[in-house]
């Protein structure tokens, strides 16, 4: 069984560099099917959840061309099949996006009702809702959903909720749609202004991605593109709460500062230095002592759920007590116990989390719970006296690329290891 294997206490220092944005991708390879001309996507990230979902994507019987491990060129002139129930897909939760593509495309479909972590209930009302607003006639039952439509025809769609997945699920669907298409209350996220830039450039007619009103005049058809996948939001705060959390001085590079503003403002507010590039950000947390801050997750541009247990375990470590509130997903602590396997001070109340500082974290074994509080561990563990052992890292690999590669770059004492044997002589390597 593969394991993350930490021997902690050493400050990061050295320069990251970070890999496509996963939840863009996912939106995007979806998107990619919706035209029988090739298209090309880079920089992709090479993580579980991306290489799943291109395997649904062959399985349904799309041409697929990995160039190499960061670009792909997919042909959907070859679909043969509308039914995706692709062994692995109900694992990741973007699974939904292929009803989307699909039902555009074809406006025929039937996928797998999706999966991905169990970090709180996250329902497809709104993409059912969005999708019959369409003209869809929708049914999920037996462990699937499945669409159909003589024709979609655009529509005023109102998002009860603010929701990612909806916002580009709908998005997707509308683009070949006749007529016009207004989601209000859309989601605001980078990855969603993306797949809308990934669609443009398709030749779809998406105007508004980015605020709260998306509109969308429906096209005859897409055409191919050869696109670039943005920098992966997620994956850079984790390397920047990593370097707060060791005291560390790290250059987190190919990033868009401007996704990482909520971040860096909290982290600036415990005690950090945070300096922006054009494409970087370092941070520095040598020679400065953590302090409290309280933290509430929102929708974008407020700091992002996905970096509530990141931001938790370097709050653990800071002097006096932080709270941390979740206003997005309410099962979202359940790496609470683990932290406190390695000393911290917890509590949690409902949606909140009050954090009182301990002077440091101390090694243990603990179990990765779902990707972003596998993440958390990780931050613990690199920071703490000893040697941290984290289980179930088969979440933390659906959405980090190469970790103990980008995290020895770094200075770390970080292996991956599958069996004892290994793990004894990391342990005496390291002692």
């Amino acid at each position: 069984m593969e394991q993350y294997v930490i021997k902690g206490g050493t400050p990061l220092r050295g320069e990251v560099e970070i890999s496509g944005a996963k939840n863009a991708a996912l939106g995007i390879l979806a998107g990619a099917i919706m035209t029988d001309e090739t298209v090309t996507i880079e920089n992709l990230p090479n993580v579980k959840d991306i290489n799943v979902l291109i395997g649904a994507i062959e399985d349904i019987g799309a041409t697929v061309n990995r160039i190499d491990a960061h670009t792909v060129e997919i042909t959907g002139k070859t679909i043969n099949r509308l039914s995706v129930d692709y062994e692995y897909i109900k694992k990741i939760r973007a699974s939904y996006y292929l009803m989307g593509a699909l039902l555009g495309k074809y406006k025929n479909a039937e996928v797998a009702l999706p999966g991905g972590c169990a970090i709180g209930s996250r329902p497809i009302d709104l993409h059912v809702k969005g999708l019959k607003a369409l003209g869809a006639d929708v049914d999920v039952s037996y462990g699937l959903w499945s669409a159909k439509a003589d024709r979609l025809v655009g529509s005023h769609i109102y998002l009860d909720k603010v929701s990612v997945g909806a916002t580009i699920n709908i998005m997707l669907a509308a683009v070949l749609a006749d007529g016009k298409t207004t989601i209000e209350n859309a989601a605001k996220e980078p990855h969603v202004v993306d797949v809308a830039s990934f669609l443009n450039s398709m030749g779809a007619n998406i105007r508004g991605a980015g605020t709260d009103v998306i509109r969308i005049s429906g096209v005859s058809a897409l055409h191919g593109t050869n696109y670039a996948v943005i920098p992966d939001q997620i994956e850079a705060g984790t390397y920047m709460c990593a370097a707060a959390a060791t005291h560390g001085n790290v250059v987190i590079k190919n990033v868009i500062p401007k996704h990482l503003e909520a971040i860096s403002a909290k982290l600036i507010e415990a005690g950090c230095l945070i300096e922006e590039y054009d494409d970087a950000v370092r941070v520095i947390g040598e020679g400065r002592k953590l302090t409290n801050t309280h933290v509430t997750t929102l929708p974008y541009p407020g700091f992002p759920t996905d970096m509530q247990p990141e931001i938790t375990a370097v709050l653990a470590i800071a002097e006096g007590t932080s709270t941390v509130t979740e206003s997005i997903f309410e099962n979202r602590f359940k790496y609470v116990d683990e932290l406190a396997r390695m000393g911290a001070s917890i509590k949690v109340e409902s949606t909140v989390a009050i954090v009182t500082g301990v002077s440091n974290y101390t090694g243990a074994r603990v179990s990765a719970p779902d990707l972003r509080a596998g993440a958390a561990l990780i931050i613990a563990g690199l920071s703490a006296d000893g040697i941290t052992v984290i289980d179930d890292i088969q979440y933390i690999q659906r959405g980090y690329e190469d970790l103990p590669t980008k995290l020895s770059g770094l200075g770390a004492q970080f292996e991956m290891v599958d069996n004892e044997r290994d793990l004894q002589k990391f342990k005496l390597k390291v002692s």
